[in-house]
């Protein structure tokens, strides 16, 4: 009986440990995402992903990268116009306040997808990861939209001849 008090002191400390871990959420658990699609462009050239991510959770959290077994590299980047003049930036997070959202988006947030493993074709589901700050992960479909598509709804009309 010498080992059962501390034997029933480390049961106990793995039982608070273990409700202690289920209390905590991860980002990746109070993040929703919606409207998740991907403009593919013709040939090699990169697809951009766009996704908006609702936060419901009370702390901010941070949209840190992404990875996807359809392409060879993912990143994380920023359009905008200056002085009439396009830039697209590298970023290193995206900031996603409590009980907010960020929306990435043609001409702003986005996703860059690099190096098809294998041809994406409008109508194609493609698994994404996003990863936050805290090392959590969300697996999101996004749905393959053709070059001329608006946003996560219908293809953008063809333009007829004048």
């Amino acid at each position: 009986m010498k080992h059962a008090r501390p034997l029933a002191l480390l049961a106990a400390l793995l039982v608070g440990l273990s409700l202690a871990t289920g209390v905590y959420a991860g980002a990746a658990d109070q993040v929703h995402a919606t409207h998740a699609w991907i403009r593919v462009l013709p040939g090699a050239l990169p697809a951009g992903g766009y996704v908006t991510l609702q936060n419901h959770g009370d702390q901010p959290v941070a949209l840190i990268g992404a990875r996807s077994t359809a392409y060879g590299e993912v990143m994380l980047h920023h359009s905008s116009t200056q002085g009439g003049t396009s830039r697209m930036t590298m970023v290193e997070s995206l900031p996603i306040p409590a009980h907010g959202q960020a929306v990435l988006a043609p001409a702003g947030y986005h996703l860059m997808l690099m190096q098809a493993i294998a041809p994406v074709t409008p109508g194609d589901t493609v698994k994404v990861v996003l990863e936050f700050s805290d090392g959590s992960r969300l697996p999101v479909d996004f749905t393959a939209r053709p070059a001329n598509a608006l946003g996560d709804e219908a293809p953008a009309p063809a333009h007829s001849g004048h």
